[in-house]
């Protein structure tokens, strides 16, 4: 492992960065031509010095605000979702200006936890996404507001960034934000110090992190950014994070900001999408047997080892699988729907099969479609 800052930044051949909303937009709550001008600039630079770039942007609710005469970000779903309509087009219309300036294609990516968790719907996101960069589009990638709803949500780009990093091969992730990198405790408190660099769990024990949704129009904070973090760098990604301002430097390999260098290898990357952007719409409770054939073997999961179902989950949702004290130990992609399972529940798959038909002779979950948690 390497923290050599330099080194590292030029020699990432593909890159994903993310901006918020507070990075993009005036205070009232509109795109700031200004500053989506400067990004573009950075962007387009890091293109001319051999990196692929995707970019993941926040702003397209907080974009829609000026034009439905809102001044904040609204609450409600619905109203999320009306804001975001208009203001998706707005910003990707901006970027698609700005990058054109530079000769550059962009693309947009619209995202729910579905297009990503469901095997198809994986398969499909990331070919287009190897795809547009073989094309040498930049791709622009947002969660898909105007439709995902409180269960299919990503819930911060922060996470969604880290993810997207994985799905896309990166070797870095920059993470910008209002803030210019992780300090010890709030910025604004005297005596804070700025962490440069974090190379396990250990550098982030003394460290006191405020509450997430500081800003006006965005829903991040540093909580979120250092779970993206914590993300990307258990799956081989190093990380930068800092201010907007500070993107040129960072994407330079200049010592700004805070770098996590990455801890772990890459992963399985649908698994990942699993563990990380999803949350069970049910449980799952197994007998001792079913836990070690899952957590020891890595086995699939059948009817036999099941004493209860809880939620009213359908086929293809994830759901929590708790051991017999209610600890959850997995997640995984059910293949029944819950108000299926309790006639199954403790029958072996070649009983089933006799009363039921060879449709039941089948996994509750697949081993490929579980994940320890």
């Amino acid at each position: 492992m390497t923290t050599d800052r330099s080194a590292l930044v030029r020699g990432a051949r593909r890159i994903v960065v993310k901006v918020g909303s507070s990075s993009l937009t005036t205070a009232a709550g509109g795109i700031d031509p200004a500053r989506v001008r400067q990004l573009v600039e950075v962007l387009a630079a890091a293109r001319s010095a051999g990196a692929e770039v995707v970019l993941v942007s926040s702003g397209a609710i907080a974009a829609g605000l000026a034009p439905l005469g809102l001044t904040k970000r609204p609450r409600g779903l619905a109203a999320q979702q009306a804001a975001a309509s208009v203001g998706q087009g707005l910003l990707a219309h901006r970027y698609q200006e700005e990058f054109a300036r530079h000769g550059i294609v962009t693309g947009q990516v619209l995202l729910t936890v579905d297009d990503v968790t469901r095997r198809a719907h994986y398969r499909n996101a990331h070919q287009t996404f190897a795809k547009l960069l073989e094309l040498g589009v930049v791709p622009i990638v947002n969660e898909n507001d105007t439709v995902a709803t409180s269960e299919i949500r990503f819930g911060d780009n922060d996470r969604l960034a880290a993810l997207v990093a994985h799905l896309v091969h990166a070797d870095l992730l920059v993470l910008l934000s209002d803030v210019d990198g992780l300090y010890d405790g709030p910025p604004s408190r005297p005596g804070s110090r700025l962490i440069p660099v974090v190379r396990s769990e250990a550098d982030l024990a003394s460290v006191t992190i405020g509450p997430a949704g500081s800003s006006g129009v965005g829903t991040g904070g540093m909580t979120t950014k250092v779970e993206a973090a914590r993300i990307a760098t258990g799956a081989g990604i190093d990380v930068v994070l800092t201010s907007a301002d500070q993107a040129a430097p960072a994407l330079s390999g200049a010592e700004v900001g805070t770098l996590f260098a990455s801890t772990g290898k890459r992963r399985p990357t649908r698994l990942l999408w699993l563990a990380h952007a999803t949350s069970g719409q049910g449980t799952l409770t197994l007998d001792a047997g079913a836990v070690r054939a899952v957590v020891e073997r890595r086995a699939s999961l059948l009817p036999a080892g099941i004493t209860a179902v809880g939620g009213g989950f359908v086929a293809g949702d994830a759901v929590d699988l708790l051991a017999p004290d209610g600890t959850v130990v997995a997640r995984g992609l059910v293949n029944f729907d819950a108000e299926e399972l309790p006639a199954l529940l403790g029958r072996s798959t070649k009983e089933l099969k006799v009363a039921l038909g060879a449709a039941y002779e089948r996994e509750v979950i697949h081993r490929d479609d579980l994940v320890l948690l």
